[in-house]
């Protein structure tokens, strides 16, 4: 979604426009930022989920010209300073939280100037799972396996090829060659190459110390902002025991096709 420019609104510079925005992701273009934005976001869904729902937004590299707060009944939170240029930086607060209200600030020269966000509305469970603060590097038990099996964006087996880490964002990168491809709810596995093998990369925190390795592993977890974040990921045989375990018993949560 692109508002309107800021140019046009040169004879009026403490505007405040308000815009409306149903879609559940997307993004939003400030150019030459005056005045002020508030952000309605009124997701196609039953007003009485509202308060089940998490928002995050995640500022382009390059965004500048304006100060974007957490807004509720007058009262303003800041969230992102103009200026601020903590890379890969994800913002999340409870949808019943606030609305965003986004604040132009002084400029000598705004046609310089372009503020930027993509924004997530998301499920408060699956925002923990993408952010959760305790533990977050520790392995997966048993029942959280399968249920990521059933629940997760992706799922595929394959080995890691190499690791990248990147220490001003604080994030790994893990290339992984794809075996077997389960689910994936975007592209971001893909075929690669005159061989014809499946390849992507998966996002993870860099404290969690990933190292390329030998042996396959089965590979879960959520797109966020249109990268792949690393949910639970065992190894593949030890994933082959705790699923036949649960099928034995009548207890695995969903199928998974065959090897």
């Amino acid at each position: 979604f692109l508002p309107h420019s800021g140019l046009t609104h040169e004879s009026h510079r403490k505007d405040v426009e308000q815009v409306y925005l149903r879609c559940s992701e997307g993004s939003i273009e400030w150019m030459y930022p005056t005045g002020a934005l508030i952000v309605n976001l009124r997701p196609n869904i039953s007003p009485a989920s509202y308060k089940h729902l998490t928002v995050c937004i995640k500022p382009f590299k390059d965004s500048a010209g304006a100060n974007i707060y957490l807004e509720k009944t007058g009262e303003l939170k800041l969230l992102v300073r103009d200026g601020d240029r903590s890379p890969s930086r994800v913002y999340c607060f409870g949808y019943d939280q606030g609305g965003l209200f986004v604040e132009a600030t002084p400029q000598q020269d705004i046609s310089r100037k372009i503020t930027g966000f993509q924004y997530e509305l998301m499920s408060k469970g699956i925002a923990a799972d993408l952010h959760t603060a305790s533990a977050p590097c520790r392995p997966c038990s048993d029942t959280e396996v399968l249920l990521a099996v059933c629940t997760s964006d992706f799922v595929i087996r394959g080995s890691i090829q190499n690791v990248t880490n990147e220490a001003e964002e604080q994030e790994s990168i893990i290339h992984v060659g794809v075996n077997k491809l389960y689910r994936q709810k975007s592209k971001v596995f893909q075929l690669t190459g005159e061989s014809g093998n499946w390849r992507g990369e998966i996002k993870t925190l860099l404290e969690c110390g990933v190292k390329p390795g030998d042996g396959d592993f089965l590979f879960t977890g959520r797109m966020h902002f249109g990268e792949a974040r690393l949910g639970c990921a065992p190894r593949f045989k030890d994933f082959q025991r705790m699923y036949k375990e649960a099928k034995d018993k009548g207890l695995n949560p969903c199928e998974i096709g065959p090897d």
